[in-house]
């Protein structure tokens, strides 16, 4: 075992023990099965701390003395036990001794050296440089010495430094264990009250609603009639159930100690809101260490050791030098080279160095060292008692805390009897709302009995269905295999069997339930019954109530399964939507629906009246009511910035609604431009052509028959119907590309082709002819077609329906003529043909635009849309704004109506201020006028009567306060300035008075000391007196040498006082022969009785006599006769006595 730790590292199998009370620190043999009382006892042993006032802990866990060590996860290298002494926790024990022991083993310094008692052999020497080098050595090792005789002295102390900081820490762990302890018990005990008074808060909220809605709850009872088949000659109405005339009684009985109970609570909490500033402050009080800045200022004089260090390194090295150089000369004392001249002048500057920097420096370290060991004591002492001081503190606490513990169990048995206490009122809370569960469980029995009746036909049904095809394959059976097998065989096998008919019968049930259903249960339990919406206070809480009602239902105990929704709900699985026998689909469901309707009202109104209170405490309802207020706050933010970004974003569409219009303004003119320059090229063309080839064939003749050629007549005085036909194929071409296209797009809009006929108001009129005709005139002209190589087809052109005649109908003239007629006419047909098929493909280019604008077109009316409704929605945001700003503008200028009321009050203050500034300026130079005190009584009366002057109506009643008191004031100045000149008269008679007095008691001073002083002579002189009667402690007596060589006292009447053999040593041990007398101060006498002499052959050895024999012999009483008394006087040697020895002879 060791008393103190030097390092951290715990060895293996070693249990680290600390005292609280002073920090030392014990390491203990020790292992998992040693028991924690052998602990005790070993610390009793080297601490001296009892056994029964140990307390050990151990990370807050408490050590029990019957558990072994494994209990607690000991031994440990990370774990430490902590001792607290029981007797130093109690309130009236005394605090530890203000000193702290520190044990400094003083180490002498060492002599200066003498040359006489160390010679050396240049002692000698003629040189007398040499003859100093043996006193260089000499100093030098001496200068070592002492510097290593105080650096040892210093090393010491601040290794006691160390110790006393590891104490100090050692001290701090464990205030910061007992802390940990006494945290845990706080929180403890904390976490109890707040469970009671959450409890009791309920409790509190409930019952004080019981009394305030009494009178209400009954009310409604009375106003609540019974079905009429439950009423009877004395029950009409609910409140028939309670006899109230005792319930008034019970009422009053409640009230009374519900203000009782709330008195005792708010005690309690009280009570606990000490403990709580009791340990608040005891944990504020750590702060104030006395260990801080210890440990930094031990760090800071480490650095005095290291200077020490090199300094005793400086002076070894030296000494080393100079014993170099003695022995240089010893063995080199007739060499001529050796210089010992230049080695002492170099020596005497080493000796200076050493003599007036090294040593005094070290001197000065240590100096610094000691007075660090001051402060190291003082802290020590200040962290004894501060722990003394927090550990009883702690202990104070503790108890009360526990006082605080014991209350609980009874404020949880009276919070029970309050329970009891109020059963009556709750009876009367809970009538209403059991009514109403009743009256739904009802019509939830007549439901589930609906649906019940119908799945037992349903059953069977399902049964008979079953059973019929049992009997058929039964037959079939019988069918395939009775012609092969007998009959009477068949029915000996029993195969002729059927299955019997299922009958389900159900019992009548629930005969005697009221005719009621779900309009009559709020005619004869009003929802008010159900008791949730009785408070509007409670308003804020239902919401949250309804919302978490299917969490609450699996966790209250409210007694659910009486309600026996699980089992209706397994009643109704597979019977969803599911035709029963004799009812529909939609009779099921409503049954359905109504069982689950009246399940819900009866667990509503089974959830209690108390689950209100329950649900919300005020921590949550305030949660509840700042998370509402920051969302609100957020959804404020969010909106206005969401309406700055419609804004933002009603501009950009705007703007792009612009540019659209602008774009299908310009389609518009660049398609109706294309357009007109297509009907000019193309009636331009086809009217120069066709002028052209009519004016040849106008001469021609026919000249061969029996050939007919279908050459085009052309008439030129009708160019716009040509025109017209031509525009009518184009729109039909369009027509049958634009119903191909709305086809293959399902999700364009009809309405497309309507907006672009009525954005594209100049189009001509024969492009919005109807498809029908187009489609007839084709089909009328078909067989007149005539088709080149690119298949299209010329039949809705005026062309093909102005050759109805053959080529012999034709005026022609030779056979040649008609030849060449009909090449001509063929190259004209393809001139024709493939100018058609080049304004087909420039109207399909068209057609191909106009669907892309038509396209775009949907596109910007969608998009201007979009931005129609955001503009509807900016500005009903906008107009919202206006509302806000307005109610803004509203409590603007409410504020500034109340800023402006506060500025006329501030003018008011501030005139009343400068007034009142004014008046203490007046006072100020009454105060600090010149004349002293009547002066100043002088001015403060002017002053008085000057404002007593100017006081008017119109002054407010502080100015005129100020003014009654400073005529107040004048009056008592005045009053105290006429006292003074009174007081001073007599200050100046009392002066005189005390002066005279004063002189006599120096008088009498004088008097009383020289009477103290000769009673003190002649005390002195009593006390130095000899006494030669009786002999007593304390008195001075005179012993005299007798002829028998030893000391007998000198007195009157009484004899045998002799002086005792170690008196007569201490008195004689120093002379060179016995004095003849000696006196001195009697401090023992012992009463002895000369015992009669034994015969010789009895008597014992001389080496084994006894004490008193041996005590008789040495002071000579052989004369005194046996059974004589005689008396041993041990004295002390007074002071200035001399003690006279007789001349030698």
């Amino acid at each position: 075992m060791s008393s103190s730790i030097t390092n951290d590292l715990i060895p293996e199998g070693k249990l680290l023990v600390h005292i609280a009370e002073n920090g030392h620190s014990f390491e203990l043999d020790s292992n998992e099965t040693t028991l924690v009382e052998v602990v005790m006892q070993s610390i009793e042993l080297l601490s001296g701390i009892h056994f029964n006032d140990q307390l050990l802990l151990c990370a807050e866990l408490k050590l029990e003395p019957q558990r072994p060590l494994s209990a607690y996860k000991l031994p440990s290298s990370d774990r430490e036990v902590f001792i607290f002494n029981k007797s130093r926790l109690q309130t009236n024990s005394p605090p530890p001794p203000p000193h702290e022991e520190v044990d400094i083993v003083e180490v002498s310094e060492p002599r200066p050296p003498v040359s006489s008692s160390d010679p050396h052999p240049l002692d000698d020497a003629l040189d007398p440089a040499l003859k100093a080098l043996p006193s260089y050595e000499r100093q030098f090792r001496y200068h070592y010495h002492r510097g290593h005789t105080i650096y040892t002295r210093t090393l010491a102390k601040f290794d006691h430094c160390q110790r006393l900081l590891r104490e100090q820490k050692v001290q701090e762990r464990a205030l910061d264990v007992a802390s940990g302890n006494l945290d845990q018990y706080y929180r403890m005990i904390q976490q109890n009250c707040l469970e009671f008074m959450k409890r009791y808060k309920q409790q509190h909220r409930y019952h004080a609603d019981l009394l305030a809605n009494f009178d209400k709850d009954m009310q409604k009872l009375r106003s609540t009639k019974l079905h009429p088949t439950l009423q009877t000659a004395t029950r009409k109405h609910l409140s028939d159930f309670v006899k109230e005339d005792n319930l008034r009684k019970s009422v009053e009985n409640c009230n009374s100690s519900h203000r009782q109970f709330e008195n005792k609570v708010l005690q309690l909490n009280q009570m606990f809101g000490e403990v709580k500033r009791k340990v608040e402050e005891l944990f504020t009080s750590r702060a104030s260490l006395p260990i801080k800045n210890l440990e930094s200022a031990i760090k800071d004089h480490q650095r005095y050791l290291n200077e020490q260090k090199s300094i005793m390194q400086s002076l070894s090295k030296d000494v080393n030098t100079v014993k170099k150089l003695v022995d240089d000369c010893l063995s080199s004392q007739l060499s001529s080279s050796l210089r010992p001249h230049d080695a002492v002048s170099a020596l005497g500057p080493m000796y200076d160095v050493h003599d007036k920097n090294h040593l005094p420096r070290m001197l000065a370290f240590e100096r610094a060292i000691s007075k660090l060991l001051d402060f190291c004591k003082d802290k020590k002492n200040e962290m004894n008692i501060f722990v003394h001081m927090y550990m009883q503190k702690t202990t104070y606490v503790t108890y009360y805390i526990k006082d605080v513990k014991l209350q609980f169990p009874v404020f949880k048995e009276a919070m029970v009897r309050q329970e009891d206490i109020f059963m009556d009122l709750k009876l009367v809370r809970g009538i209403g709302p059991a009514y109403r569960a009743c009256l739904a469980e009802i019509i939830r029995r007549k439901a589930s009995m609906k649906l019940y009746m119908g799945m037992a036909g349903q059953l069977a049904e399902r049964l008979a269905t079953k059973r019929e095809v049992e009997v058929r394959r039964r037959e079939e059976f019988l069918k395939a295999h009775g012609l092969y097998i007998p009959k009477d065989v068949l029915a000996s096998m029993g195969l002729y069997d059927t299955p019997n008919q299922c009958d389900v019968n159900i019992a009548p049930f629930d005969t005697a339930l009221l005719d009621i259903d779900i309009p009559d249960l709020d005619h004869y339990a009003p929802e008010y019954l159900a008791g949730l919406l009785s408070k509007p206070a409670s308003s804020r809480g239902s919401s949250s109530l309804l919302n978490e009602s299917s969490q609450s239902a699996d966790t209250e105990e409210i007694g659910v399964d009486t309600l026996g929704k699980d089992d209706f709900n397994d009643l109704l699985e597979g019977s969803e939507l599911v035709e029963i026998a004799g009812t529909s689909k939609m009779e099921v469901e409503n049954a359905k629906l109504k069982a689950e309707l009246a399940s819900a009202i009866a667990l509503i109104c089974s959830w209690g009246p108390e689950f209100e209170y329950e649900s919300l405490d005020d921590s949550k309802v305030d949660t509840l009511l700042k998370n509402a207020a920051e969302k609100t706050a957020e959804a404020l933010h969010l909106k206005d910035e969401y309406e700055k970004h419609l804004q933002q974003m009603l501009k950009e569409k705007q703007m792009q609604c612009v540019s659209y219009e602008k774009r299908i303004q310009e389609l518009e003119q660049r398609l109706s431009d294309q357009y007109s320059q297509g009907q000019k090229l193309s009636i331009t063309n086809i009217v120069t052509e066709f002028g052209l080839r009519g004016s040849k064939d106008d001469n021609c003749k026919p000249g061969i028959s029996g050939c007919e050629v279908n050459v085009p007549r052309i008439a030129t005085s009708e160019p716009m119907d040509e025109v017209s036909c031509i525009s009518n194929s184009v729109d039909a071409k369009l027509g049958q590309s634009g119903r191909q296209t709305s086809k293959g797009r399902e999700g364009v809009d009809e309405n497309m082709m309507e907006s672009s006929e009525i954005l594209n108001p100049h189009l001509d009129s024969s492009m919005q002819e109807p498809q029908q005709e187009d489609l007839q005139v084709g089909a009328k002209d078909g067989k007149d077609r005539m088709v080149g190589q690119s298949g299209m087809s010329l039949a809705n052109s005026s062309t093909a329906e102005s050759m109805p005649e053959p080529l012999n109908a034709l005026p022609c003239g030779t056979a040649a003529e008609q030849g060449l007629d009909s090449k001509v006419g063929g190259d004209l047909v393809l001139e024709l043909q493939s100018a058609l098929a080049e304004k087909l493909n420039q109207l399909s280019e068209t057609e191909t635009k106009l669907k892309d604008a038509l396209d775009e077109n949907s596109i910007l009316r969608r998009e201007m849309e979009t931005s129609c409704k955001l503009l509807d929605e900016s500005q009903m945001n906008c107009a919202h704004l206006e509302n806000c700003l307005h109610e803004a503008r509203k409590e603007a200028q409410s504020h500034r109506c109340a800023a402006d009321r506060r500025a006329s009050e501030y003018n008011a203050l501030r005139a009343s201020a400068v007034k009142m500034r004014s008046l203490f300026e007046r006072l100020r130079n009454c105060v600090y006028v010149p004349g002293g005190m009547t002066g100043f009584a002088d001015s403060l009366h002017a002053l008085a009567q000057s404002l007593a002057n100017s006081i008017n109506d119109g002054e407010d009643d502080g100015s005129v306060e100020f003014h009654k008191c400073i005529r107040v004031f004048a009056e008592k100045v005045g009053f105290l300035s006429r006292h003074r000149e009174e007081l001073h008269e007599k200050y100046t008679n009392v002066e005189a008075v005390n002066e005279q007095l004063r002189k006599e008691l120096e008088e009498k001073n004088e008097l009383v000391k020289t009477l103290f002083t000769k009673h003190q002579h002649e005390k002195q002189a009593n006390k130095e007196k000899i006494s030669f009667s009786r002999l007593q402690v304390h008195e001075i007596a005179a012993f005299v040498l007798n002829s028998s060589g030893h000391y007998e006292a000198i007195t009157r009447n009484c004899s045998n006082y002799y002086l005792s053999a170690e008196s007569v040593a201490l008195f004689t041990d120093h002379l060179p022969s016995q004095p003849n007398y000696i006196v001195g101060q009697i401090v023992h006498i012992e009463r002895q009785t000369v015992k009669p002499l034994l015969p010789s052959s009895s008597r014992p050895d001389c080496g084994r006599a006894d004490p008193p024999d041996q005590l008789t012999s040495n002071i000579g009483t052989e004369r005194l006769n046996p059974g004589c008394e005689y008396f041993v006087v041990t004295i002390a040697m007074l002071p200035d006595t001399a003690i006279h020895s007789p001349p030698p002879s």
